[in-house]
């Protein structure tokens, strides 16, 4: 049974609900009894007929779909692309399918990581208990002890984990332009260190205990008329938003709170555990950065905390669509002033690469990524294949 005709049957009770309800005693009789009538149909029964379970594989294969030697995301049989409208009219069942999906793309950059560009994995905090939330990082074998350079890679907000720049481009284009895996090998392959920050990993879900989910008028002073008076609204509140819940969201998942992870409950917390725990103690003479756009913002806010160490151990930092703003966080004139100096913000523009595009935030400058919407017809890429050059600056390598 479609949601249209759902609405139909609805739309149409009600109507006649309307019309009794405008006439004498036996309409009134009729009216009591549409209203049993509805109260007898069991809403969250009728809607899952019409959507399928939320019920996914946990592998690519069960998707039936793989990358292949180009790093496209192709079906296994047709060897087409992914295809979000899977499902005609059930736009949370294909949601949460893609979203299924992307975990599983989450963990096959992982592994990716870990066994094409050869990173070890480092739980955060260091000191982690056993049953503790925890977050990690991967970093090259020399992270810590290459004298030369290190480079640091931090990616957006959302979705996206350790690895990645943008999953719809890993999902839709390929691995090349969605992931990091191209700069952490050119940066291997030119005496880097790397380190590969995960900022987006910041909590753990447990499911809502019973006593978490149970809500009760407080044990105010207030005069029990009020207090009665309060319980019937919430208790009437409460049914309407239950019955409309009932048809939003008809197979009900689970509520979930979160369990934040310990010194890495936001981007910017992580960023500054590990610059404290890792980062600062590198034995590298010259450090980079290559921060998209909430990561620009966390590494302003590392300036902030940590501006002496900053500009002491980092030597250039190439922002992607930095998302940052120097008056909110209120960096003072030495950032802004050595921003400008050692920052570069490459962003999505139709102008040559390169070309100066003008900004009304007095720190660093702003470049061309040198096209508006990139090669692969989405802007972060170009941005990101731009910030190449992030350590052009100190020595004249420039990513073609």
């Amino acid at each position: 049974m479609s949601i249209s005709i759902i609405s139909l049957i609805w739309l149409t009770l009600w109507i006649n609900m309307a019309q009794l309800q405008q006439g004498g005693p036996d309409e009134k009789e009729k009216t009591t009894a549409l209203k049993d009538l509805l109260s007898r149909i069991d809403l969250d029964e009728l809607m899952k007929k019409d959507e399928p379970p939320l019920e996914f594989p946990d592998t690519l294969e069960g998707f039936e779909y793989a990358f292949n030697e180009k790093g496209q995301l192709r079906h296994i049989t047709t060897g087409e692309p992914f295809v979000f409208n899977a499902r005609e009219d059930l736009h949370r069942w294909n949601q949460k399918r893609y979203e299924a999906l992307g975990e599983i793309i989450t963990k096959y950059i992982y592994e990716l990581l870990e066994k094409d560009c050869n990173l070890k994995k480092i739980s955060l905090p260091v000191d982690a208990t056993e049953s503790e939330p925890k977050n990690f990082i991967f970093m090259s074998e020399d992270a810590m002890t290459n004298p030369d350079k290190l480079m640091v890679l931090i990616h957006g907000s959302g979705v996206v984990r350790a690895g990645q720049w943008a999953r719809r481009l890993i999902i839709n284009e390929d691995l090349d332009s969605g992931t990091q895996i191209p700069y952490i090998k050119r940066a291997m392959d030119e005496g880097y260190g790397v380190i590969v920050l995960n900022p987006n990993e910041n909590y753990i879900e447990v499911e809502k205990t019973k006593s978490q989910v149970q809500l009760s008028s407080d044990g105010s002073d207030e005069p029990a008329e009020k207090r009665e008076r309060k319980d019937k609204t919430f208790k009437e509140a409460k049914k309407r938003r239950d019955f409309y819940e009932k048809y939003r969201n008809p197979q009900k998942e689970k509520e979930m709170v979160p369990l934040y992870i310990r010194d890495n409950g936001s981007p910017e917390e992580h960023l500054i555990y590990v610059w404290d725990h890792f980062i600062t103690h590198s034995a590298a003479e010259n450090t980079f950065f290559v921060a998209h756009s909430y990561g620009g913002l966390a590494f302003v806010e590392l300036m902030i905390q940590r501006e002496a160490d900053v500009k002491n151990k980092v030597t250039a930092v190439a922002l992607t669509d930095s998302v940052h703003n120097v008056w909110h966080q209120e960096a003072g004139k030495t950032i802004r002033e050595w921003m400008r100096e050692n920052c570069c913000n490459w962003v999505s523009s139709s102008e040559p690469l390169d070309t100066s595009v003008e900004s009304m935030l007095p720190d660093c400058p702003r470049v061309s990524a040198g096209t508006l919407f990139g090669e692969h017809n989405h802007p972060v890429y170009a941005e990101i294949e731009a910030a190449g050059a992030c350590y052009a600056s100190s020595t004249g390598v420039r990513k073609t």
